[in-house]
């Protein structure tokens, strides 16, 4: 297996590279050459199989030379022995033909932990192999950076930044970062938006220089084996729900359209697939691009659901670059013109070919407020905001002639985000232990301004 750039500007590279390189030197993002193909009879297996795996026998099909065989299979094992829940992502029946995949019972108590606790042991098996140590710095809009830090925390050989926009966030999920006392972890607020923390990011690496000096690396979803790991709870929702014997509709909730792509990949990996909903909050720059056949940023408007105010969803780059028909000359040209622009049209065939399969809706905090008090009132549960957009998004995008179940595709643990559960629902939310533990736990972070040479300043500190 090997890896190309969406930009078609940098050499052909093997899994290991692709995982520990983040982003292509070009500035794009790497792709499989072609996607691998699981069999309908091999994906009906997965309805019996553990979670573990059925992850391994998916990732042994990107791994290539890289990684044998009984080394994925004992990383995965070990990535999700820790979860709360034994079925890592179970499946909760929320009506007739309507399910939410809860996401949310790895160590942060977000679905990052899904990719998060396999990459960490990607990471560290790569390293330990080559004496080497790495240098990650990740920008969080809140759950990445949580679940970077429970994952990353106390290893020797890695460096840990973590980025995240100051008071963008929730406490809960602050604390997830700032709480953590190992001498490797190191975390810097802000003075900006999520969307000024990535293209920081992105400006550190496209410094060949500082990438070299300090030994960068990212874990965030531009990093393909984040994107890897997450098609697997499609294929294991797929395979529970009776596939290949039907196809359903997935509603996610959305942001920087990783989860999104996601669902994407595993469509074209074999999960039948009748339509893949995609929610966003008032940030709607998905949902206006494939409305309106524009993408184009616009300024972040604080909401109840953080973890989605983003208004550059790096992921749109990969679908860009599937849907014109893989034309690197294409995607480099739209996504260097966003850049210097903050805007683009979307050609028609391009567009049309996300439309053949995706739908775009953004919903308020207002309507995800009362979806969160509907669904309590109904059912007795309670789902966190994130959750809650992309329920009412599957309810506003609902097709009538679908055939299959729909599923929402539940992101968070609603104790991550108890005022805006308690505001919409009247009633707190119950909160687990591993929440309850941070309250009492000293914070650690540093104050930065949002500028290039101050990270860099500050990542270098870090990595030495």
């Amino acid at each position: 297996m090997r890896y190309i750039s969406t930009r078609g500007g940098a050499p052909q590279v093997g899994f290991t590279d692709a995982i520990m390189g983040g982003l292509a030197p070009d500035g794009g993002l790497y792709v499989p050459r072609s996607w691998p193909k699981i069999t309908s009879a091999e994906i009906a297996t997965y309805s019996t199989r553990p979670y573990a795996e059925v992850a391994a026998s998916i990732l042994r099909r990107f791994t290539g030379e890289d990684l044998a065989d009984d080394v994925v299979g004992r990383l995965c094992t070990e990535a999700y022995a820790g979860f709360y829940h034994p079925a890592v992502a179970p499946l909760v029946e929320l009506g007739p033909g309507l399910f939410l995949l809860e996401l949310f019972h790895g160590p942060s108590l977000a679905f990052k932990d899904i990719a998060m606790q396999l990459l960490v042991r990607l990471y560290d098996h790569v390293l330990a192999a080559s004496g080497k140590v790495a240098t990650i710095v990740c920008a969080t809009s809140g759950d990445t950076g949580g679940a970077a830090v429970e994952a990353f925390r106390g290893l020797a050989a890695i460096r840990l930044v973590v980025l995240f926009p100051a008071g963008r966030i929730s406490e809960v999920q602050r604390r997830f970062m700032t709480t953590a006392g190992e001498a490797n972890v190191h975390v810097a607020a802000l003075d900006g938006d999520f969307d000024d923390c990535q293209a920081i990011l992105k400006a550190l690496f496209a410094d060949e220089a500082f990438v070299r000096d300090v030994r960068l690396t990212a874990v965030n979803s531009i990093n393909l084996a984040r994107i890897i790991a997450q098609t697997v709870y499609y294929f294991t929702t797929a395979a529970a729900l009776g596939s290949p014997a039907r196809a359903m509709t997935f509603a996610v909730p959305t942001g920087n359209f990783g989860d999104a792509y996601a669902g994407h990949a595993a469509a074209a990996m074999g999960v039948p697939m009748e339509r893949l909903i995609v929610a966003t909050n008032a940030n709607d720059i998905v949902a206006r691009a494939l409305k309106g056949g524009r993408y184009e940023r616009h300024a972040i408007r604080a909401t109840t659901s953080p973890a989605m105010d983003i208004q550059v969803a790096s992921n749109f780059e990969r679908l860009w670059f599937e849907c014109s028909g893989r034309d690197s000359a294409a995607t480099a040209a739209a996504f260097e013109a966003f850049g210097r622009t903050g805007g683009v049209d979307i050609p028609e065939p391009t567009l049309g070919a996300m439309r053949e399969f995706m739908g775009g809706v953004a919903i308020s905090d207002g309507a995800a407020a009362a979806t969160m008090r509907t669904t309590f009132e109904e059912t007795g549960m309670f789902i966190d905001p994130h959750t809650a957009v992309a329920l009412a998004g599957a309810r506003a995008l609902a097709d009538p002639g679908a055939v299959g179940p729909t599923v929402v595709l539940s992101t968070a643990h609603p104790a991550k985000f108890p005022e805006a559960v308690a505001a919409a629902t009247g009633v707190a939310p119950p909160v687990p232990a591993r929440v309850l533990e941070l309250q009492g736990l000293k914070e650690r972070f540093e104050p930065l301004r949002a500028q290039v040479e101050t990270v860099k300043a500050y990542v270098r500190s870090a990595a030495a």
